[in-house]
């Protein structure tokens, strides 16, 4: 932390400390993206259903559905989080794939042209995709961890943000 720099404000709270929504109508509306990520550890019973990178159950194909549930959720965000802004999404990607030692990764990379950015879309995408996972998956057991909720990337705006350039 920079020692010079100013102190941080909360945003979401007005001089009366009440909370509130933030006013964004002065800043320019600029391209924004995000992406983030969830990482979901897999127990072997669950593990043995992945079969050409999807895992198949009655209610249909876990991994199709989970990234509709992602989809799904990142367009209703502000309906979920309080303070956030109703935004047009311009675009919602979610990919899934295995990453080695029982985990499964789910990255969502979110678009939009507004004033405010699409950080709390991308995280909330990828945690509804990882909790529909774990919802069509809990057949074959329940021991599945849901970690490593994360934002990867943000773009536009006053401050572009990179995890892997981010001081831990």
């Amino acid at each position: 932390m920079n020692p010079s720099a100013p102190a941080p404000t909360w945003s979401h709270l007005d001089p009366s400390n009440n909370p509130m929504m933030v006013d964004v109508s002065a800043k320019p509306v600029t391209a924004r993206s995000a992406r983030a990520e969830a990482l979901i550890a897999l127990p072997p019973e669950v593990q043995a259903q992945l079969r050409d990178g999807e895992i198949r159950v009655p209610k249909g194909p876990v991994f199709h559905t989970a990234i509709i549930a992602g989809t799904m959720a990142a367009k209703k965000t502000a309906e979920l989080i309080p303070f956030c802004h109703t935004l047009p999404l311009d675009g919602v990607k979610i990919a899934i794939a295995a990453a080695g030692q029982g985990l499964l990764r789910i990255e969502a990379s979110v678009k939009a042209t507004h004033r405010t950015g699409v950080e709390m879309e991308a995280l909330t995408a990828a945690t509804v995709a990882a909790l529909t996972v774990f919802d069509m998956c809990k057949v074959f057991s329940s021991a599945m961890e849901i970690r490593g909720v994360r934002l990867l990337e943000k773009l536009g705006g006053k401050a572009d943000y990179h995890a892997d350039q981010a001081p831990r």
